[in-house]
């Protein structure tokens, strides 16, 4: 739906609210980067007793798109620049609770990088083990996430400006703010092996994923503030390992895939665009 509003120095105010399918160019690569900023179990769920905690820090790749995948804008019509930070990270920590319960608190740090800046992106987890036995183990979680992430998506600051029509075809007169809000709440489940230091372990996991992206762009003689969501499931799987560097210190790495199907233009066939993620975490724990 259009509201069209004459406001000062003739600009016209664009509200063009939809809800798009998850295999939309659109739900497609915001389901690609809720992703990116999954609480993953990083391996079998610590064994803490109540009240100790340990801290980590951990970074997840963000592959490079392609043109390709960066035309979501108007159904597939229209680049976007997507290719901002190349990775997301995390501070997280983790508190023992009775009952043999753990829950972790993972926060993004506001920082800047790329055109890209996060605010207020904070996830919560709670779980345990469920079995144990001759060193292998199963865990399980309920985990969810809210967060907002701001960059110049749909106006680059690149382009933004230039009167050249081969870089800025749409006429976007300065650059966007836009605003990529992710939320989801799901469940997941660990498999771990300990073998002395070293732990290997393959996690998977559901989540239903909340999504909206706020358009704040000027273009040409209006101003955009639309608003795109898309809501539906984001499954997931990892393998990883970890290793103790010693009693309070270990180091993690895992690959992520996240299955996701998207239909483009011109067949607008159904095909698979999965997201593949190398990620990597240092823990300290206190115990």
């Amino acid at each position: 739906m259009f509201l069209l509003v004459r406001a000062g120095f003739a600009q016209t105010l664009i509200q063009d609210d939809r809800d798009v399918a998850s295999d939309s160019p659109e739900g497609w690569a915001m389901r690609y980067f809720a992703g990116t900023t999954l609480m993953t179990s990083f391996g079998e769920t610590t064994r803490l007793a109540p009240w100790r905690w340990n801290a980590a820090v951990e970074l997840g790749a963000i592959p490079h798109l392609s043109d390709t995948q960066q035309h979501v804008g108007f159904g597939g019509s229209k680049q976007e620049d997507l290719n901002k930070s190349p990775v997301f990270g995390r501070l997280r920590l983790a508190l023992g609770l009775p009952g043999d319960w753990l829950a972790e608190f993972g926060l993004t740090p506001p920082l800047q990088l790329a055109g890209s800046q996060a605010r207020t992106v904070f996830a919560l987890a709670v779980g345990r083990r469920l079995f144990e036995s001759d060193g292998f183990s199963l865990s399980a979680r309920a985990l969810g996430q809210l967060g907002k992430v701001d960059g110049d998506i749909t106006c680059p600051r690149h382009s933004a400006g230039n009167s050249d029509l081969a870089t800025n075809p749409f006429g976007c007169r300065v650059p966007s703010q836009d605003t990529f809000t992710t939320g989801y709440y799901g469940i997941d489940a660990t498999l771990g092996w300990n073998a002395g230091a070293w732990q290997v372990y393959a996690s998977g996991g559901i989540a239903r994923a909340l999504l909206t992206v706020q358009v704040d762009a000027f273009v040409a003689e209006t101003h955009d503030r639309s608003r795109i969501t898309s809501n539906g499931s984001l499954p997931w799987v990892t393998f990883g390992a970890r290793y103790g560097l010693d009693p309070r210190w270990s180091v993690g790495v895992e690959m992520l895939y996240v299955p996701l199907d998207v239909r483009r233009a011109p067949e607008f066939a159904n095909v698979s665009d999965p997201l593949w993620s190398v990620r990597g975490q240092l823990r300290y724990s206190f115990d």
